[in-house]
């Protein structure tokens, strides 16, 4: 089987030093590639790797992604400092504004961490370096999940194709005994509207042979037929490559309906006719069902 979706889902983390990235992909069909991922802003630095490497594992679809970051308790203590210097310009000014004033100078530690800029907390994601190595290891985990779940639905679209097309077959096949007994049919009405309109069928006008004939060559679906069962093999071909193959069996159906249609302008038979809508029907669900394909 190797026919893959573009729906899917895939998850993973990755950890360590106390601090864990967790990374979330979904992706659904589109004709080209396109990501919207909500990326921490102080990661943005990091936005051009990871479309390069989801693009690498992706080459068409639209994937939406989240990243979450989170640092244990006993790990939030590298990223907490407190500024010395600026809580001893703090005590300074304080002091020197108390004595002025006549007031009691009671400033604590606990009011001292509240004054501004004393007590900073800096963000570990802020270390994109850091977090790169997680964030990396993390998407890695969710596109192998993603690309699982895209090859277990790509099967099931696979089976559901080749049953169609299998039936498409079926119905060229009838087209096909059919077809020959067009002429003939069509000769044998004319002789029956000649026969009913009194003429003597044994003097045959060379008239009516030469409009027979100029209908047989208008009739003749052959190349048409041809062509059909081509492209039949080319996509079962398509379906066993090993590389994405949406876009050429797209293109395929079209050039099948191509032919259907001339068939169906050609062919002046009832039976063929309505052959020819069947196929057309069939070929409108293998169409839909291609845009799923990757």
């Amino acid at each position: 089987m190797a026919l893959v979706s573009m729906t899917g889902f895939g998850r993973g983390e990755a950890s360590a030093g106390g601090m864990k990235v967790e990374v979330e992909l979904s992706s659904v069909n589109r004709k080209q590639f396109d990501l919207h991922f909500n990326l921490p802003k102080p990661l943005a630095a990091q936005e051009a790797r990871l479309y390069e490497l989801i693009h690498q594992a992706v080459p068409r679809g639209a994937i939406s992604g989240s990243a979450r970051i989170s640092v244990s308790g006993k790990a939030l203590r590298r990223y907490v400092s407190v500024d010395t210097d600026m809580a001893e310009a703090y005590m300074a000014q304080i002091a020197k504004t108390a004595r002025g004033l006549g007031l009691k100078n009671d400033l604590t530690a606990r009011t001292l961490v509240q004054l501004p800029e004393v007590v900073r907390f800096e963000a570990p994601e802020k270390d994109s370096s850091h977090v790169w190595p997680l964030m990396e290891k993390a998407v890695k985990q969710a596109l192998k999940g993603l690309s699982a779940m895209k090859r277990r639905e790509g099967q099931a679209i696979q089976k559901d194709l080749a049953r169609r097309l299998k039936a498409l077959h079926v119905l060229i096949q009838s087209i096909k005994r059919i077809a020959p007994k067009v002429a003939r049919e069509y000769r044998l009405s004319l002789e029956n509207r000649l026969r009913d309109g009194g003429f003597d069928l044994s003097k045959i006008d060379p008239q009516m042979l030469k409009d027979v004939a100029m209908f047989a060559e208008r009739a003749d679906i052959s190349e048409e037929i041809v062509r059909l069962e081509s492209h039949f093999n080319q996509g079962a071909e398509l379906m066993r490559s090993h590389t994405p193959s949406g876009r050429s069996l797209d293109f395929l159906c079209q050039e099948m309906l191509r032919e259907i249609n001339t068939i169906g302008s050609k062919a002046n038979n009832a039976d063929i006719t309505r052959h020819v809508i069947a196929f057309k029907a069939g070929l409108e669900c293998i169409r839909e069902q291609i845009q799923n394909v990757e």
